[in-house]
């Protein structure tokens, strides 16, 4: 089958271009106003010729609506590239499998793949969260479709026709804790180093922070282009992410009163927005990005048009628009210290050691490392005879015993909810399968505000942000920056994670290197 060209691919990686897209917001429904309007606005989109891609979201805030996969064939076909959302909360590993088939034999090659918002709402009630893959596991998924997906079959090993998928990822650096920044670009990397092919920011309005991310990522010798968001604020909508509404986007008390000035003029602060998105677009190509993704309720194409035209004139003075998008969180921390000339970011990170951490060290943590220097890495005093132990027990009327005993201790300690391959050690000793509402255990999603939790705001602190403290009060912060740990094998569900440890069949046998023995027959 002859691949044909990406055109948002093409303008991505062509340094002489800024790729433009435009999200649309498809809604619940199949044929309701929402759904024949984002069809419409394609319909422009393939004939003005001035945007890359449509940028399809994947039910945002955890509500229903129709399938990103479905509107994406169909917009295939009017002649325009679709840049679908794929996100991990409501799919297990083989759903999303046949879904990037299906996206496959559609044509609909971009994909940005993302944690996702947690699940609010649903037919009935609450939906159950699934979160069974995170992001670096989908991006290696893809790489291994384009190379041609092998696997075992009855008469050898299969191996697929390659795909011709163009994936990236998100981060955010807007970030107000020390701990939440640093936990977004330790996961960062583990996106990069899993296969994305470029990056795109969250929604932020802070022009230092925008400079942050792009200089974080050069600075890192990666050479993956950068999409900055441009989000065209309403007074409504950035009451809602003030108040925290919408997970990941931040809009300052400072920003809120000024939109709510011009949200007083005959336009409803319509001109004065237009122009700010105009402005922001002027600020990412000025600042170096790849590309830019226009979003924002009630969007025409004609606003795309005046943002992209608005925005190219302005770009010839950018520098001149750095204040005016001087938003910063109060007491925020930035990753890099501050350039007094241009407000933006010098190449000199800021000095981490003596700052206070973002949330109390529990007692848990210490007897934790001390158990862990007991018995729970080779070469420790008690590895040996647990490792015997646990070889002799399997199989016979003790294990269960030796489980039941294991899983009360680490329930009262760690609230463990017995998935058989522990990942407390990745976690500064914070379980992700209970502490983390995502269960994420290479990283956090970018859904935190202020160190706490986006599922229990004011209520729980982030486990990332908990296990950053933890190590950070011993100097072992960098240890969250570590290798993608693979996805849970629910073979191990309910089973004892001590043997499966010291027998070698859980995903700290690699790094470990521990010799998997298998069970007794």
């Amino acid at each position: 089958m002859e691949t044909k060209i990406n055109k948002f691919k093409e303008s991505l990686l062509d340094k002489d271009t800024l790729s433009v897209t435009w999200e649309l917001v498809p809604g619940r429904g199949a044929h309701e106003k929402a759904q024949e309007e984002a069809i419409e606005y394609a319909e422009q989109a393939a004939k003005g010729g001035r945007v890359h891609a449509l940028t399809l979201t994947d039910m945002p805030g955890g509500n229903p609506a129709i399938a990103a996969e479905s509107l994406a064939a169909e917009i295939v076909k009017l002649g325009i590239e679709p840049l679908v959302h794929f996100t991990c909360k409501d799919k297990n590993r083989n759903q999303i499998e046949g879904l990037l088939y299906a996206l496959d034999r559609a044509e609909a090659r971009n994909l940005l793949i993302m944690t996702g918002d947690y699940v609010y709402t649903g037919y009935t009630g609450r939906p159950k969260p699934v979160f069974d893959l995170d992001p670096m596991h989908v991006l290696s998924l893809v790489n291994e479709m384009n190379d041609g997906l092998e696997y075992k079959g009855m008469r050898g090993t299969i191996k697929h026709k390659p795909s011709d998928f163009f994936a990236g990822a998100v981060s955010s650096p807007f970030k107000k804790t020390e701990a939440e920044q640093m936990a977004q670009y330790y996961k960062l990397k583990m996106k990069v180093a899993s296969g994305a092919q470029f990056i795109i920011s969250q929604i932020g309005f802070d022009a230092r922070k925008i400079h942050e991310l792009i200089h974080f990522i050069k600075s890192n010798g990666w050479d993956i282009p950068v999409v900055g968001n441009i989000y065209v604020l309403s007074y409504g909508t950035a009451k809602l992410m003030n108040n925290n509404k919408i997970p990941g986007c931040v809009v300052t008390d400072k920003m809120l009163k000024e939109l709510e000035e011009e949200s007083k003029a005959p336009d409803k602060g319509k001109a004065a927005r237009m122009l700010r998105a105009a402005k922001m677009y002027a600020l990412f190509k000025g600042i170096g990005y790849a590309g830019v993704q226009i979003g924002g309720h009630g969007i025409k194409y004609e606003d795309v048009e005046y943002i992209i035209d608005k925005g190219e004139e302005l770009s010839k003075d950018w520098m001149s628009l750095i204040p005016e998008f001087n938003y910063p969180i109060p007491d925020g921390f930035y990753y890099y210290e501050k350039d007094e000339k241009t407000g933006l970011n010098i190449d000199k990170f800021t000095e981490r050691k003596g700052r206070p951490l973002d949330t109390k060290v529990e007692l848990v943590y210490p007897l934790s490392t001390f158990t862990h220097a007991l018995m729970l890495e080779p070469g420790t005093p008690l590895w040996g005879p647990m490792k015997f132990v646990c070889k002799n027990i399997e199989g016979t009327k003790l294990e269960k015993a030796f489980h039941f005993v294991e899983h009360m201790a680490k329930t009262a300690l760690y609230d463990c909810k017995d998935c058989g391959d522990c990942a407390l050690p990745d976690v500064g000793y914070v379980c992700p399968m209970s502490q983390c509402p995502k269960n994420q255990r290479n990283g956090a999603c970018g859904g935190s505000y202020d160190g706490w939790c986006e599922v229990y705001p004011g209520k729980k602190k982030c486990a990332y942000v908990r296990a950053y403290s933890r190590l950070k009060k011993k100097g072992h912060e960098h240890e969250l920056d570590h290798d993608v740990n693979t996805p849970l094998n629910y073979d191990t569900y309910q089973h004892s994670s001590w043997i499966n440890m010291y027998l070698g069949r859980d995903h700290n046998a690699a790094k470990y290197g521990v010799e998997r023995i298998e069970k007794k027959k």
